[in-house]
Parts: C-alpha cells; sequence; structure tokens
C-alpha cells in the first residue's frame, strides 16, 4: 500500500505543529495533556514517514546522477532503497490504521473461574500467573485489586490493575473463555477433565472520561468472608457498590481498610462503566468489529491448553504451540500476542484495501 507524497506532507507538518506548540512551553492543563496525547500517537507515523521521504528524495536524487564513475555505486544504492522502500510503506501503512484510542492505557484484568470447580478455579489462578510473569517481562507493573481465593490455592475471581506501556493495545485480545485439558490435582482416576475460565480485558479510563454522582451509587459494608488474613471477619472492611443506573454491582474485600477498599471497587466500577459505554458507542461497527480477530465477546471460547499433549490452540488464527510451559511461564504468550496482532493488523489493511 503506497502512500501519497501529499498524505506524507499532512503528517509531518502536523508532527512539526504539534512539535512546536509542545516546545513553546505555552500549553498547560488539558490543553498539553491532549497536545501530548496527540503527539505521541502521531510520533512514530511521522518518523516513518520521514524516513519514506527520505527515501524517495535519495532515490530521485541517485537517479538524477550523471557522473559515470559514480554510476555503479548509485545503481547499487537504488536496488538497496527500492528493496527497502515497500517495507518501509508497509509499516507506515500499519502504523496509520485507526487506532482504539484505548490503546495505550492501562487495562483492568478480571479472570472468573468458569466450569469446572476447584479444577477451575486452579486453572484461573494459573492465567493470572501466566499474565503476571508476562507483564514483568513487558516491564508492567501489576496490582491486585481483589481477589476471591478457595481453599486450595486457586481463585474464584481475580480482579487486577496492569500499567505500563501500551498494556490494553497487547491484551485486548485475551479477552474470552480459555479452557484447559488435564488431569486434575484432585482426581484419583487419571482422568483427562476439561475446565474453563473467563478473561476479561478492560481498558481503564481517566476519571474524566466516566462521569458517577454520589446519589447514583448504593454502598453497603459487610464483613469480609473465605480465604484470608486474621483480619477477615473481625471488621466490616468489605464494600458492596451498586450503580443504580445501570445495575453494575462491584464488590472488593481484599484489603484491611474499607477506605481502601471502596477506592479499589470505585477503580473497578469506573473500568466497567467505561466498557459500557465503548461498547454503545461501537454498536454500529459491530459487523466490522466481527470481522476482526477478537470482537471482545467474553462467551467466546478463544484457546485450549492441552497440558497431556503439551500445546495451546489459539482457535481464532488457527494457531498450535506445542510450548505450553513457555506459554505458562510468560515467554511463549508473547508469540500469540504478536500472532494475534499481526492478523488483526492484516485484515484491517486488506479490508481498506476492499
Amino acid at each position: 500500500m503506497s502512500v501519497s507524497d501529499t498524505r506524507l506532507g499532512h503528517i509531518t507538518h502536523r508532527f512539526a505543529e504539534l512539535e512546536a506548540r509542545l516546545g513553546s512551553g505555552t500549553l498547560e492543563g488539558a490543553d498539553f495533556i491532549a497536545a501530548s496525547r496527540d503527539y505521541a500517537e502521531l510520533e512514530p507515523v511521522a518518523r516513518i514517514a520521514q524516513e519514506i521521504a527520505a527515501m524517495r528524495e535519495e532515490i530521485t536524487s541517485l537517479a538524477a546522477l550523471d557522473d559515470p564513475d559514480m554510476r555503479e555505486l548509485a545503481e547499487e544504492e537504488l536496488a538497496r532503497i527500492n528493496a527497502a522502500l515497500p517495507e518501509a510503506e508497509h509499516r507506515l501503512a500499519i502504523a496509520m490504521l485507526p487506532r482504539d484510542s484505548a490503546d495505550s492505557r492501562p487495562a483492568m484484568l478480571e479472570i472468573r473461574a468458569g466450569t469446572g470447580g476447584d479444577e477451575a478455579a486452579l486453572f484461573a489462578a494459573d492465567l493470572f500467573r501466566m499474565y503476571e510473569k508476562y507483564a514483568v517481562e513487558q516491564g508492567w507493573r501489576v496490582e491486585v485489586v481483589s481477589v476471591n481465593a478457595n481453599d486450595i490455592g486457586g481463585y474464584k475471581e481475580v480482579v487486577a490493575n496492569v500499567a505500563g506501556n501500551g498494556v490494553f493495545a497487547k491484551l485486548k485480545f485475551e479477552s474470552g473463555v480459555h479452557r484447559v485439558q488435564r488431569v486434575p490435582v484432585t482426581e484419583s482416576g487419571g482422568r483427562i477433565h476439561t475446565s474453563a475460565a473467563t478473561v476479561a480485558v478492560l481498558p481503564e479510563p481517566d476519571e474524566v472520561d466516566v462521569r458517577i454522582e454520589d446519589k447514583d451509587l448504593k454502598i453497603d459494608v459487610y464483613r469480609a468472608s473465605g480465604a484470608g488474613g486474621q483480619h477477615v471477619n473481625t471488621t466490616d472492611s468489605a464494600v458492596r457498590i451498586t450503580h443504580l443506573p445501570t445495575g453494575t454491582v462491584v464488590t472488593c474485600q481484599d484489603g484491611r481498610s474499607q477506605h481502601k477498599n471502596k477506592d479499589k471497587a470505585m477503580q473497578v466500577l469506573r473500568a466497567r462503566l467505561f466498557e459500557a459505554q465503548r461498547d454503545a458507542a461501537q454498536g454500529e461497527e459491530a459487523e466490522a468489529r466481527k470481522a476482526m480477530v477478537g470482537s471482545g465477546d467474553r462467551s467466546e471460547r478463544i484457546r485450549t491448553y492441552n497440558f497431556p499433549q503439551g500445546r495451546v490452540t489459539d482457535h481464532r488464527i488457527n494457531l498450535t504451540l506445542h510450548r505450553l510451559p513457555e506459554v505458562l511461564e510468560g515467554v511463549g504468550l508473547g508469540e500469540l500476542v504478536d500472532a494475534l496482532i499481526a492478523e488483526d493488523q492484516a485484515k484491517r489493511l486488506a479490508s481498506m484495501d476492499g
């Protein structure tokens, strides 16, 4: 996909304009934040655009070279640049694809045990550890917001905030049903069981993105229960928040402090309401989104982890890796994430060409 000189000119001009405004020291508050965000989004596109513009200028000047002594060198250089140009233009086409405005945001990661009882809860804990290890590889920070554990080290539900560079862009294709096939530690007969856990990845909004009125909230406090520290069942530290207009309910009982639990529950509530807003806004594009790699539908079975055969299969792109331990250690997960992003980009490029 070739990009016209006019389009390249517009990109580089807009980038230079933003660079000058940010460097002027005259922007403050919301204006500075908005310009910084625009600059960060445009920078990768502008850098490739500058690279392509320089390559095209070089092609023009080399083609016009008359010196016979330099002709052979010029032709070699021309061949090299002409070979490199399509790859640079492809990178630019990908960089110019419409971006999800939430891609650069931190995310709320929610994992819930599905069918399979204790084994599903153990699998949910395995998935959470996988994402924790992948986050370390990416230089991200993971903070547990809420956890509901069972007695054997599994998680009925765990919610965590993942902060860092490009978190949502990389994790958004993880939403859906993850299925595991293995012999449970609780199974004495050695039979393979199939269990499942649901993963939801929600972009985390800024406070200005979601306005929540106090009058729309019903807040209940109660004594925490279940696996936990010595403080459990001794104080009313657990918090349940109901958002009355939407009926959304969030509970948090992980922290010792009622105040901290309330803050964390509000964080989760804000992320869920923001996701509902995004879903409503994208309703018109629902058909188009179905063609992409991940619709974000949490009832969609997306991946199977088969322990007896040591393989992981992503059903959306028909990719199987026979390296299950590496995937669960986080290192191999990167290969799946990169393949999903590449497939999504290819489909979106094809739909634009069509």
